[in-house]
């Protein structure tokens, strides 16, 4: 069961591709990816879990192998791709589950959480801010941009280029972890971003980000209300989100299990294997 298998379903008209592996008789994980990746980025998580979880990772609309109506097409905002996140667990009848989430995972994966709380069994958090703490510089141009869109569109498309892409998967990793990067990861990632409407389809993400703050209060009185166990596998050197978004969480789940890893924005990228120990640790098979 360890084979990782792919499918492709249609939600409200439109292909949502997703892998899966493991057997479904066993606790679920759901993995939400982040910006600019798609569920690629587990590649290496999901044959190393399958064995005791069942695992479910799909590309949001607009990403990897979902499908990519255009910007005039959908309404490309984070409420929205929650809203398809949800059918699509609902279609593949996973009624209980935990959920891994990261970057643009988390204000998707925090949503179904607060919604729908009694389906959620656990949480594992890579770079998945809830707290307005952790946000660093990075943000400054993007949240200009929320505000005044056709003057700061210049600086925000530098974002989308293929050195930015790259750096985000390299800034923060140690020189000695530099030769466990694949190259594939962020040239893939590119390819999907220089499709015709993509950089379009990520603008109006960019300036729909600010709105998820908005939301914060909620995932913060969720955390309070039901407890959920969480698990926190952080870059110690990520300068998107900041380690600071991970302490956070203390502040509400003082329980939460916290790891700093010597990394970047993509732990998961140099930090495969030990991530996914403390995941069989955090998530013992049937206790979630």
């Amino acid at each position: 069961m360890s084979t990782v298998r792919h499918h492709t379903v249609l939600i409200d008209g439109r292909e949502v591709f997703y892998r899966e592996a493991g057997d479904p008789a066993k606790p679920t994980l759901v993995l939400l990816h982040g910006f600019p990746s798609s569920s690629a980025m587990f590649r290496g998580l999901l044959p190393a879990l399958a064995a005791d979880f069942h695992l479910i990772a799909p590309d949001h609309l607009g990403f990897g192998r979902s499908a990519m109506p255009l910007v005039d097409e959908f309404d490309y905002t984070f409420d929205n791709l929650t809203d398809t996140t949800l059918k699509l667990l609902d279609t593949l009848g996973a009624d209980r589950f935990a959920l891994y989430i990261h970057d643009y995972g988390a204000p998707i994966g925090l949503r179904i959480a607060a919604r729908r709380p009694e389906r959620i069994t656990a949480i594992v958090s890579q770079s998945g801010n809830a707290y307005l703490a952790g946000f660093t510089p990075f943000w400054e141009v993007l949240f200009a941009h929320a505000d005044d869109r056709p003057a700061h569109e210049p600086a925000v498309r530098e974002l989308l280029t293929a050195d930015a892409t790259k750096w985000q998967y390299t800034h923060g990793v140690p020189a000695d972890r530099l030769p466990l990067l694949s190259p594939d990861a962020w040239t893939l990632d590119q390819a999907y971003l220089d499709r015709p409407g993509n950089k379009e389809i990520q603008l109006q993400l960019f300036a729909d980000y600010k709105n998820n703050l908005d939301g914060y209060p909620a995932f913060q009185d969720y955390f309070r209300t039901h407890r959920p166990p969480v698990l926190l596998v952080w870059g110690e050197h990520d300068e998107i989100f900041g380690p600071d978004g991970a302490r956070a969480y203390l502040k509400d789940l003082p329980d939460a299990e916290l790891h700093l890893l010597d990394t970047g924005h993509f732990a998961l990228e140099t930090h495969t294997e030990e991530i996914a120990v403390l995941i069989r640790g955090f998530l013992a098979p049937g206790d979630r």
